[in-house]
């Protein structure tokens, strides 16, 4: 599932699995890439709920899946309402809306109910954990892949995370939330670091 993989800044992901393409909160994107047949969104910021990024990648029977509050903003989508603890089955893979808020800031509040994901794409099991900190529900997830934000202030730190891949126990851990709006590449390599001969840590160079 690796290489069907892409990182494309941010906490902005692309699966391409046979054919159908996946993308996790989209931001930023300025080459042309493929159509979505789905999009996931995590929660109402600005650089994970983009009107103007969703209008580049969607076609005409794009699925949007996103919390209340960024349907509430959305008409004239395909959209299914992500609620925390729901497990729903789409017609090519199925998904898993897990909580993700932050602890000991106050930038995602848990009662917003913001979300993270957990996809169950041929039975591999991704997790992207939206904006979070490294919350309790995490010491009860069974994934293969978890994608973690790296770069503190707004999310967990990198010493945070790792800390989180820990308790989540994934195959491989991809860190997240660095390059673009606070954090950089030093982060996801400390992260790697201090999971060395403990989880395997893939990080990815910009897959635009």
């Amino acid at each position: 599932m690796l290489n069907r993989i892409k990182w494309l800044g941010h906490d902005t992901f692309l699966i391409d699995y046979e054919g159908k393409i996946i993308y996790i909160d989209p931001f930023n994107i300025t080459v042309e890439m493929p159509e979505a047949d789905y999009i996931f969104i995590t929660h109402s910021h600005y650089d994970h709920f983009s009107k103007d990024d969703i209008k580049r990648i969607e076609k005409e029977n794009t699925i949007i899946i996103a919390p209340y509050d960024v349907i509430n903003q959305i008409r004239n989508h395909k959209t299914v309402v992500a609620k925390i603890g729901e497990e729903i089955e789409l017609k090519d893979f199925k998904f898993k809306t897990v909580p993700a808020y932050n602890i000991d800031k106050y930038f995602h509040p848990k009662a917003n109910k913001w979300v993270g994901y957990i996809l169950n794409i041929a039975g591999v099991k991704v997790y992207h954990s939206g904006d979070t900190d490294r919350i309790p529900e995490m010491q009860d997830m069974n994934v293969d892949i978890a994608l973690l934000p790296v770069s503190g202030t707004y999310v967990m730190t990198a010493e945070e995370a790792a800390e989180a891949a820990l308790d989540i126990k994934p195959d491989v851990a991809i860190p997240m939330h660095y390059g673009s709006i606070i954090g950089n590449k030093s982060d996801a390599e400390r992260f790697a670091k201090l999971l060395k001969d403990k989880i395997q840590v893939k990080i990815f160079d910009i897959g635009l």
